[in-house]
């Protein structure tokens, strides 16, 4: 039993930290057989017999295509809910790997297989005598606050075009990204899942949407860059604040801001955190 670790294996947390990262995030492709030495490994480490069969395929979504081929008893919902993550299985593969390495727990070689697996491939399918292994995605995109997310693209993207749609952490319809003519405001107002609407009003933009509420003034302010205080009813989320403001481009925009402000230069200077005094002097603002 491990009660205490020294310095020098603390520091070595921030080492297998990184490395873990690397892997979890890794768009490299996939290396095809060090996944099935990998894999191999695993079978024999649990003691079961190694399969015979492997296929690689390119994503999650082929993967479940080549599955229901092989046995079309499964549905896509089993397989999906029974894939191994491979490379996103580091978050936890990380933490045994490092007590084996730098702390000489032993027992944590059990996972040995899955570890090597999780280095050279993404999602797996495991079976009796089959394997399928995935390549890792071609692309994992972020935002400026580490949320996945992009504006043009898959944000998770894979080598066969397949891949996932995400805004600013949110998973929302691929159509809402490729061909953003058809949110309009009133679909994205209306749309069920709470935190898809605030993406598609997002997406819309919330200038427009606040076009189409009936939104009452609060206050408005003499220069046009310190904008318009607005509230409005979105429906199932109810009375909401908005900063309605032309920046330096000429564009307007509309940010959401807390519900206890009432004068638009304190709703702006919220947004830099800074007191309107301060604001109202800055010569510039971008």
């Amino acid at each position: 039993m491990i009660e205490k670790i020294t310095a020098e294996q603390t520091a070595q947390m921030e080492v297998y930290r990184d490395k873990w990262i690397d892997i979890g995030l890794s768009c490299e492709p996939m290396n095809f057989e060090a996944a099935k030495s990998a894999m191999v490994k695993a079978y024999e480490i649990a003691g079961l017999s190694a399969p015979t069969q492997f296929y690689a395929v390119a994503s999650p979504t082929a993967a479940i295509e080549l599955i229901q081929k092989l046995d079309s008893s499964l549905s896509s919902v089993d397989i999906f809910n029974e894939f191994i993550y491979g490379c996103h299985e580091a978050s936890w593969l990380s933490y045994y790997e490092y007590f084996k390495d730098v702390c000489g727990v032993q027992d944590c070689a059990k996972l040995d297989g899955l570890t090597e697996y999780a280095k050279n491939a993404g999602w797996a399918s495991v079976y009796e005598d089959v394997v399928v292994i995935q390549d890792r995605p071609e692309h994992i995109l972020f935002d400026d606050q580490g949320r996945v997310h992009s504006e043009t693209d898959a944000a998770i993207k894979y080598r066969d075009g397949t891949g996932v749609y995400m805004w600013h952490g949110v998973r929302v319809p691929a159509e809402w990204i490729t061909n953003k003519s058809v949110l309009s405001a009133k679909t994205a107002l209306t749309w069920e899942n709470i935190e898809q609407r605030r993406a598609a009003c997002e997406i819309v933009g919330w200038a427009q949407v606040l076009r189409e509420l009936d939104a009452k003034t609060i206050d408005v302010d003499d220069d046009p860059m310190i904008g318009t205080l607005v509230e409005v009813t979105i429906p199932d989320v109810g009375r909401e604040k908005f900063l309605k403001v032309i920046c330096g481009t000429g564009r307007e925009f509309a940010l959401p801001v807390p519900p206890d402000m009432t004068t638009a230069l304190g709703a702006n200077a919220w947004t830099y955190d800074l007191d309107g005094d301060t604001l109202r002097k800055l010569e510039v603002r971008t």
